[in-house]
């Protein structure tokens, strides 16, 4: 993680979060390898989960898939995820997951680089902007807070390739019919994903 992406995620916490409310949050990508986000959300009343892929430093759930989080649904109010998108093949499908564990009310926060170099972890797939960020709202069916990319290099020397698109998210409350619809798209994903 560069320096920039922890000020990223220390003023959408800053700006969207009341500290004085209870909080679940879940961290997708959270292997630290250079700094993780569990300072920020260190607050009385907030749980922090880290969850990756890998056993390691700020994991404290370790998936068998990229594509399916063991959590029930409608459970978390809040879903962080920094740096990890640009490594997931299939971003959508977990992209899918993290909405449909987010309880109503709920947001994502979402970093993702929008210029950098290659850096394989195992692969390195993917670059965002504010349009890919309004693309995912439209398709999961969130309502987008906000959505920026930060095009000016960064002051630190190690952080200045790198740039972020920063997003918030708010999941909406749905109906039957919005449940169901959620519910066979994933199913369809997943048996898409099995001939993959």
């Amino acid at each position: 993680m560069h320096s920039s992406s922890f000020e990223h995620m220390t003023r959408l916490a800053e700006r969207r979060l009341d500290p004085n409310l209870p909080l679940s949050i879940v961290d997708i990508g959270s292997y630290d390898v250079n700094g993780s986000y569990r300072t920020i959300f260190d607050k009385p009343g907030w749980t922090y989960r880290g969850i990756d892929l890998s056993e390691g430093p700020n994991v404290d759930v370790v998936l068998d898939s990229a594509y399916v989080l063991p959590l029930k649904s409608d459970s978390v109010d809040l879903v962080v995820s920094g740096q990890a998108f640009e490594h997931v093949e299939f971003f959508w499908v977990t992209w899918l997951e993290m909405v449909r564990i987010l309880r109503p009310g709920g947001m994502i926060f979402l970093i993702a680089p929008s210029r950098g170099p290659e850096h394989r972890f195992p692969v390195d797939c993917w670059r965002f902007y504010p349009d890919g960020y309004r693309a995912l709202a439209k398709y999961a069916g969130l309502e987008l807070l906000e959505a920026e990319t930060d095009w000016s290099p960064h002051p630190d020397p190690g952080s200045a390739p790198w740039g972020d698109t920063v997003g918030a998210f708010r999941k909406p409350a749905r109906g039957i019919l919005g449940n169901f619809r959620s519910r066979l798209r994933r199913y369809l994903i997943r048996r898409l994903l099995r001939g993959a």
